[in-house]
């Protein structure tokens, strides 16, 4: 299956549309993490615990939203996004797209294998 943030996928043409689908986590961080990111977060820069939390959850809501694509009947996703917001001190991400039927187009004649007589 395609997942792309493109509106088309090259060398397919979409020929059916299924719908919007999505995917949805709310993580947080253990107390370990959260722990360790505070003191992490005095010198400032990168927070791996954080950026380990968000990765894993856009993995999961790739997942998901493939897995509603599949149940519809899609072979692609086309323009696909990543939202993310806070609740609380909670992270939110979701993963949208559109569901579609691609079929392969044509493909072009093969060049020869051997040279032209001459």
């Amino acid at each position: 299956m395609f997942i792309v943030t493109t509106n088309d996928v090259p060398g397919y043409r979409i020929t059916q549309v299924l719908g919007e689908v999505m995917g949805l986590t709310v993580r947080s961080t253990d107390f370990g993490q959260s722990f360790t990111a505070g003191f992490r977060s005095l010198g400032g820069g990168e927070i791996p615990e954080y950026t380990q939390v968000m990765y894993e959850s856009r993995q999961v809501v790739m997942g998901r939203m493939w897995a509603e694509a599949q149940q519809r009947g899609a072979n692609a996703i086309v323009a696909m996004r990543f939202d993310t917001g806070s609740i609380g001190n909670f992270s939110e991400v979701c993963g949208y797209g559109t569901a579609v039927v691609v079929e392969a187009l044509a493909a072009a004649s093969a060049p020869p294998t051997t040279p032209p007589a001459v």
